[in-house]
């Protein structure tokens, strides 16, 4: 059962940052309350459909009393009974504690692992399926790093995804993603494993995370673009190496002034990922409240093109409709193991 001193206290929350936006606030402050105000929203909008519902239920009750109305009350109390369990979870997931990361844009990371060019070909596959996902929900998608092989597969891509809640529809694809199939280099015909990883982090704002410019070194590379040693080359891509963790990250554009701009927010986004697994991993060793382990070495994912099979390893999910989800239909994965998070920080708030 629900405290209902606690759902209260929400309830008079959101009234009072209700009282105080109308009263007036400027700056900072008014977007403090602002945020807060939306992110209570839906909380209170579940607080009161549940509790209009054990109104209901108690109405319905009482009229069982009554003999002109007892007969109109046996038919609505099943139905109104059958409605509290789904009102209850619905109520506990608007509860439960917010991953303050959800809303942001997210950083997209793409590299070949095991299987040489196929595994090149098939980073390359993930990247236009994450293309088409952002392209369906109304996502911006903008290439920081790319670079391809001359098959026209991916030696590593790094996009910035913008959007509503991106970081939220898209942390658990962060993992190892195998492939079964047919390589097209492949006379035997023979089915070949492939693997490649994809890492999604949450953008970071100055305010989540503070870079010493001392620890910086920046160095200005000569870069070229696809089509090997016939194209023409400039100085303008940019390295930088964080060296207190030795993480570098690259950018090579045109406009030099951008590359730096670009290497510095993804630079911000991995320094925060890192931040947030060391607070993670000390609230909780066993990390309970994840899908999976959370470690990007663990495989997660296996497309087998011979069954046009999907199957998410971490919540036992197979689908066979793998075309379509190659074209971007993740949805119902998405779903899935958003709700398998959910039960799982469910479980571990009711202990």
């Amino acid at each position: 059962m629900i405290p209902m001193d606690r759902l209260d206290q929400i309830t008079q929350r959101f009234q009072f940052l209700e009282a105080s936006m109308s009263a007036g606030s400027d700056g900072a402050d008014f977007a403090a309350l602002a945020k807060e105000y939306s992110d209570l929203r839906p909380v209170v909008e579940q607080i009161a459909a549940y509790r209009q519902l054990l109104d209901d239920l108690a109405e319905c009750e009482a009229m069982l009393a009554d003999p002109e109305m007892a007969e109109l009350a046996r038919d609505e109390l099943p139905g109104l009974k059958a409605a509290l369990p789904k009102a209850e979870e619905a109520l506990q997931i608007a509860l439960l504690p917010k991953d303050a990361a959800d809303a942001k844009p997210a950083m997209l990371e793409i590299r070949p692992g095991t299987g040489g060019d196929e595994a090149a070909l098939f980073a390359a596959d993930l990247l236009r399926m994450y293309q088409r996902y952002a392209e369906a929900r109304g996502w911006r998608f903008d290439m920081v790093e790319e670079q391809m092989t001359e098959l026209g597969g991916v030696k590593e891509v790094v996009a910035h995804i913008t959007g509503d809640n991106v970081f939220a529809r898209l942390k658990y694809e962060s993992g190892v993603h195998r492939v079964q199939r047919v390589p097209s280099t492949e006379s035997g015909g023979r089915i070949h494993t492939s693997a490649a990883t994809v890492a999604v982090l949450p953008e970071a704002e100055d305010v989540d995370i503070e870079i010493n410019a001392n620890d910086l070194r920046i160095d200005t590379m000569r870069s070229s673009g696809a089509g090997g040693q016939h194209v023409n080359t400039t100085d303008s891509a940019v390295r930088i190496t964080h060296l207190p963790t030795g993480i570098v990250v690259t950018s090579s554009e045109k406009s030099q002034h951008r590359n730096r701009d670009k290497a510095m927010q993804v630079l911000k986004a991995r320094l925060y990922d890192l931040e947030r697994s060391r607070v993670d991993d000390a609230r909780s060793a066993d990390r309970a409240a994840q899908v999976g382990s959370g470690d990007r070495s663990e495989r997660i994912r296996t497309y087998n093109f011979p069954q046009g099979r999907m199957t998410d390893h971490r919540i036992n999910l197979t689908l066979y409709r793998l075309d379509a989800i190659l074209q971007g239909d993740l949805d119902e994965i998405v779903d899935a193991l958003t709700a398998d998070a959910q039960a799982r920080l469910m479980a571990e708030y009711s202990v």
